[in-house]
């Protein structure tokens, strides 16, 4: 079971505006005349005209009230309009700092793209191998020539592979016959060669 002192707690912080969109909130207003419910500005010009028909009847004390209570209602839609606009400014604010903060980083990056691309020693070299003279490696990117033919030709260290052989292939398995087909019954016309 619940305290006493935590249900009243919870009581109170039920009736305090929760800071959100007041601008399109709709609020109840116990007013002199009984009930006045909208938004803001519905309350505003609805308090607006009571106190209108109020001096048009010449009743200066209703027409007061009725001006007191637009007016508070216009204190809550401005300070609501206060916040939002700070608050766009803020993420405004907030947007123009990333944006230069990425801006930063693209001339950054491209300073040392440029910088690589200037210094020779920044630029990746290939990797350099010795081979003895006449000899081609498949990696080296040679194009084998008549005359480099022959100069393999006259090492004896090199010998030539065998030819390979071609593998053999399993033969095909023959077509089943109609009659041997499941579901057949063996009228089926057959296949033109």
């Amino acid at each position: 079971m619940r305290s006493s002192k935590s249900r009243s707690r919870a009581k109170n912080n039920r009736n305090r505006p929760s800071g959100g969109n007041v601008v399109n909130r709709v609020f109840d207003s116990s007013g002199p005349e009984g009930k006045v419910r909208g938004t803001p500005q519905q309350i505003i010009d609805k308090y607006n005209q009571l106190a209108r028909d109020a001096q048009l009847s010449n009743d200066r004390v209703a027409a007061e009230n009725f001006q007191q209570h637009a007016e508070h209602y216009l204190r809550l839609l401005s300070d609501a309009q206060r916040e939002m606009d700070a608050r766009r400014e803020e993420q405004e604010r907030q947007n123009r700092e990333r944006q230069a903060e990425r801006d930063r980083e693209r001339a950054e990056r491209q300073e040392r793209d440029a910088a690589r691309q200037a210094d020779p020693a920044e630029v990746p070299q290939p990797d350099v191998m010795d081979f003895p003279p006449g000899t081609a490696t498949p990696e080296s990117g040679l194009v084998e020539t008549p005359e480099s033919k022959g100069a393999e030709a006259e090492t004896p260290e090199k010998k030539e592979k065998p030819a390979r052989r071609p593998r053999a292939r399993k033969p095909k398995a023959a077509p089943a016959s109609a009659e041997e087909t499941p579901g057949g019954d063996g009228d089926a016309p057959e296949a033109a060669e």
